[in-house]
């Protein structure tokens, strides 16, 4: 009878001391009435209505399944830059690969020039007041009725005998109507001729274009979005089709590209691919510093001098030569051309391969871009390889392009220029390096891991403003860097109707940067650092690098992936920081102090009476007893040595441990119990750091999981051999806890930064 009492007891005390613990009440008591049943709302409810379903193309483990396949297209094209008069002139024969087992009754090309026509879609729907200045052509444009005549202008469509192919544009996209349909796994050839306006985008904002430089008359061109190129078609969204407004940038097919460019005879140019005739466009001169520069692993050669540029941009030679360059397994094609342009080239060592590191810029970069340009393009492909993957082309080129900062396959355009006398900010040169770090690390993300940027633009922006993050982490110690969890804080308790979820199609969020690049940064950099570590993480972004380099990742690709390689359940992070705006804001409700006493309490006593049982047929315990209760007595602060002062835990030890285990026992002479309660709606570990009497400190890390049954308040007993005089949370601002007046125990009595922000916004 005694034993059958004895495990019931036991029994009922784990009970309790369970639902106490989670807040739990009787379930159809007076005080709990039955209520209505709902839905699971528990914050670590799993992702499946949320995730497509996995299938053979995309498996639940992230990667891609037995089926998986992605169309190619093909470009063999001849292109002249019309210096005199800004404009492209082009033809291609485009080879389209159909790899999906679907028939295909008509292709879609993108036209992204369109952007700039004038009954562009994206000027009747971008809105705003007035800007705050415009250049004389801008002004006539806008409000005097001569917009620029931009966008794509058609000579033909033709297939390859020669025959007329039906299109039908619209805005940025165009539809070719097949005479039959494009079997599975079959390709078809067709020829399109087009010319178009290069834009002045320091007139009119873009991506690409041309900069006029008014003292010397001449024009440095970055070329984009230049040629008209297939959509994507895949297993997720079928033709990728949404219209190209400005924000949501490419989505592209991987394919190979023979490119011949006619510039003036004068101009220097680099662009995506293998260079074919380097000695046809280059001088004896320049190609013998070249081959210098292909194994000059220490600094950069200069190929192009300053005094060679300056030179060429005088004289406007009315002759040309034509640029020939291919390019297998990239996603795009884009080059920079002009007679002002510097160029210098340093080789990089990465494994058992040489690539290199070049840059091209005028004399107004200089000396800024000769000392610092090649030499962050080098650490860039140097960081980012060591944690993606190595670098897979031949080269990497950073153009120096005013008001800048845009990426494709080998290539980008930065900002950053000295002022005129050759001075420079020191924040320009550290704008300049981060614009160079974030462009080239492009090629990884999205340019080779090929994501759909159109619709989800932090896929790549947010993924390699990350990568860039831990990259300038390397560089430079203080260099200033964005994207920390604490950068958020002013954005994420603003106004609630200007913030979208990161899950947001691209077009449809509100601050673009904050979204798509700083938000995904500041949660991949939590992920990292406290969530799941240093070498679980890094191992499953490296397995996603690897899994999905040279494919079309989806976002569910990303997400499935990093749970599978680290065996990590984080589907109540994905859900909180990725589909809703909640904020993080844990707190310490209360704290108090215990002490241990052998001697039964109230709550003991009556639950013995209850049970109809005496104090001597329970089992002999220990208790802790709050300072506050009625059951604590003043010699109970005696007991400061548990080991010593209770024969029962001494006897305990002394039976079931060697002299050396007992000597590594932690002989715990303090107790805490912690009341954490959560005012955020985000789950979020508990990073706790306990100051000690003795100026001493440790960290404990709290799992999320610990919100598990009870999403507003927890209670952790914490025990310890030394006194603790201050207990924090985050105290390396590290959580994106948007409340840090309540983060202290004992609470100061400052104003917090969260006070002070919150009166700045009044």
């Amino acid at each position: 009878m005694k034993n059958i009492l004895t495990f019931a007891f036991v029994a009922l005390l784990s009970t309790l001391s369970f639902a106490q613990r989670h807040g739990q009440k009787p379930v159809n008591s007076d005080e709990n009435p039955v209520k209505e049943g709902h839905y699971n709302i528990n914050k670590f409810k799993q992702l499946h209505e949320e995730l497509a379903t996995p299938n053979a193309y995309r498996t639940a483990s992230g990667a891609p399944g037995y089926a998986y396949y992605q169309q190619q297209a093909d470009y063999q094209m001849n292109v002249t830059l019309d210096d005199t008069n800004q404009k492209i002139f082009g033809e291609a024969t485009v080879t389209y690969h159909n790899n999906s087992p679907d028939p295909l009754d008509y292709l879609w090309v993108q036209l992204d020039q369109n952007i700039r026509a004038k009954d562009a879609l994206s000027k009747k729907i971008n809105g705003g007041g007035p800007g705050v200045g415009y250049r004389p052509q801008k002004f006539v444009e806008e409000f005097m009725g001569k917009p620029f005549d931009g966008g794509i202008k058609l000579d033909y469509i033709k297939d390859e005998q020669g025959n007329d192919i039906k299109y039908t544009i619209n805005n940025t996209m165009m539809r070719l109507d097949l005479a039959e349909s494009l079997a599975p796994k079959s390709s078809m050839v067709f020829k399109i001729k087009w010319w178009y306006n290069i834009n002045n985008y320091l007139v009119a904002r873009g991506r690409s274009g041309y900069e006029h430089f008014d003292k010397d008359g001449n024009n440095l061109y970055i070329i984009a979005q230049w040629f008209p190129r297939m959509a994507v078609y895949n297993d997720v969204e079928g033709w990728q089709n949404k219209q190209y407004l400005g924000r949501g940038e490419f989505t592209q097919v991987f394919g190979d590209f023979d490119v011949k460019i006619t510039t003036p005879a004068d101009h220097i140019l680099e662009a995506t691919g293998v260079l074919q005739n380097r000695k046809e466009v280059f001088s004896k001169t320049q190609i013998k510093r070249y081959n210098k520069a292909l194994s000059s692993y220490d600094k950069p050669v200069l190929v192009v001098t300053q005094e060679e540029a300056e030179a060429a941009e005088k004289k406007f030679s009315n002759k040309t030569k034509i640029w020939h360059f291919k390019a297998k397994k990239v996603r795009d094609f884009a080059f920079s051309s002009s007679r002002k342009f510097i160029y210098d080239a340093q080789a990089v060592k990465l494994g058992d391969r040489t690539v290199m590191a070049i840059s091209l810029y005028p004399k107004e970069g200089n000396p800024l871009w000769e000392e610092y340009s090649t030499k962050t393009v080098v650490h860039t492909l140097k960081s980012y390889s060591k944690r993606l993957f190595d670098y897979p082309y031949h080269k990497a080129i950073s153009i120096n392009a005013k008001q800048q900062g845009m990426e494709y396959p080998m290539i980008c355009w930065n900002y950053g220029r000295s002022r005129p006398d050759g001075t420079y900010a020191e924040r320009t040169r550290t704008g300049m390096m981060g614009v160079i770090i974030h462009e080239v690390g492009h090629n990884w993300f999205p340019m080779i891991i090929n994501s759909d940027e159109r619709q989800w633009g932090w896929m790549d922006e947010g993924l390699n403003t990350f990568s860039q993050l831990l990259a300038q982490e390397e560089l430079e110690e203080g260099f200033p860097t964005r994207g920390y969890p604490k950068d958020l804080i002013q954005y994420m308790t603003g106004d609630q109707s200007r913030i979208a979820p990161i899950m947001s199609q691209h077009e449809a969020v509100f601050d673009s940067g904050k979204n798509a690049y700083h938000k995904p940064t500041a949660g991949l950099y939590m992920l990292r650092e406290f969530i799941m570590g240093h070498e679980l993480f890094d191992h499953a972004f490296k397995t996603y690098a690897n899994r999905w380099k040279f494919k079309h990742p989806s976002t569910a690709d990303f997400f499935r992936t990093m749970e599978d390689a680290s065996g990590v359940d984080l589907d109540w992070f994905w859900r909180g920081w990725f589909y809703t705006t909640e904020v993080n804001d844990i707190g310490i409700k209360e704290v108090k102090q215990y002490v241990v006493t052998d001697k039964p309490t109230a709550r003991v006593k009556r639950m013995a009476k209850a049970y109809g049982m005496t104090l001597e047929q329970f089992p002999k315990m220990l208790y802790l007893v709050s300072k506050e209760s009625d059951d604590f007595t003043p010699d109970m602060l005696n007991n400061t040595d548990p080991k010593e002062n209770f024969p029962l835990l001494k006897d305990y030890i002394d039976k079931n441990f060697s002299s050396q285990e007992q000597a590594s026992l932690k002989n715990s002479k303090y107790f805490y119990e912690i009341v954490f309660e959560k005012n955020g709606g985000l789950v979020m570990p508990i990073l706790v750091d306990f100051v000690f009497k003795d100026g001493s400190r440790e960290t404990f890390n709290y799992p999320a999981e610990i919100w598990l049954h009870n999403d507003k308040e927890v209670k952790k007993v914490f025990p310890s051999d030394k006194e603790i005089v201050e207990i924090i949370i985050d105290a390396k601002e590290i959580t994106a806890d948007v409340n840090l007046d309540n983060n202290y125990w004992p609470k100061k009595e400052t104003p917090s930064k969260f006070e002070e922000f919150k009166e700045k916004k009044k």
